[in-house]
C-alpha cells in the first residue's frame, strides 16, 4: 500500500493549482474584463470546494476504513481557510482599500456579507486551533469546537446563495448546497452506522 506521506505531497501540490492559475492569468492579463470580481469569485468558489472536500474525509474513512482520509482532513481544512483568507483579503483590500470602517459598514448592511464574514471568523478560529498544541490544550473541547465546521458550511451556502440571488443564478449554488446537505445528513448516527456496516 502507498504510504500517506507521498499522497499528501501530491495532494498539496494539486491544491495549489487554483492559486497558480490565478497568478498565470494575472501575468498574462487574462483575468476577464473585471479582474477583482473574477479573483474574488474564483477564491470563493475554491473555498467552498475545499470545504466540501474537508467534510467528505470522515465519510470516506467510514466507507473505506483507510485512516489516510483523516490524516489529510487537516490539510484540506487549512486549504479551505487559505482560499477563504484570500477571498476575504481581496474583498477587504480591493473593494474597501483596507478601510476597516467601510468594511464594518458593509458587514452590517449586506446580509450575504454578514454571513460570509461570520463564516470567515469561525474558519479562522478552527485554523488557529488545528495544531497539536491546541488539541492537547483543549482536550475534549477540541472536537466540540471543530464541529463548528458544520455551521461554517451552512453559512457558506447562505453567503453563496444570497450573492447569486442578485443575478438570479442559482444552478451552481444548488449543486454545492446539495453536496453539503448530503455530507451533513450522512453524519446522523444511524446513517453513519449503516455506512460502517456496509463496509464491513
Amino acid at each position: 500500500m502507498v504510504g500517506i506521506t507521498p499522497i499528501r505531497y501530491f495532494v498539496f501540490a494539486l491544491a495549489l493549482i487554483p492559486l497558480l492559475r490565478l497568478v498565470i492569468l494575472g501575468y498574462l492579463g487574462d483575468l476577464s474584463a473585471n479582474p477583482v470580481e473574477f479573483i474574488t469569485r474564483s477564491t470563493g468558489t475554491w473555498t467552498i470546494t475545499f470545504l466540501c472536500i474537508t467534510l467528505a474525509m470522515s465519510p470516506m474513512r467510514w466507507i473505506t476504513a483507510w485512516t489516510g482520509w483523516i490524516q489529510m482532513r487537516r490539510m484540506f481544512g487549512l486549504f479551505t481557510f487559505f482560499y477563504g483568507f484570500l477571498h476575504f483579503s481581496i474583498w477587504y483590500w480591493l473593494d474597501h482599500n483596507l478601510d476597516a470602517a467601510a468594511m464594518i459598514d458593509d458587514v452590517i448592511e449586506r446580509p450575504f456579507i454578514t454571513v460570509g464574514f461570520l463564516a470567515f471568523v469561525l474558519m479562522s478560529l478552527l485554523a488557529l486551533t488545528s495544531n497539536q498544541r491546541a488539541v492537547r490544550a483543549l482536550g475534549r473541547k477540541w472536537s466540540s469546537l471543530h464541529r463548528l465546521i458544520y455551521i461554517i458550511a451552512i453559512l457558506g451556502v447562505l453567503h453563496y446563495l444570497w450573492h447569486k440571488a442578485g443575478k438570479n443564478d442559482f444552478e451552481v449554488v444548488y449543486i454545492y448546497a446539495g453536496i453539503i446537505f448530503v455530507l451533513l445528513i450522512i453524519r446522523l448516527p444511524f446513517i453513519q452506522r449503516h455506512l460502517v456496516r456496509v463496509r464491513s
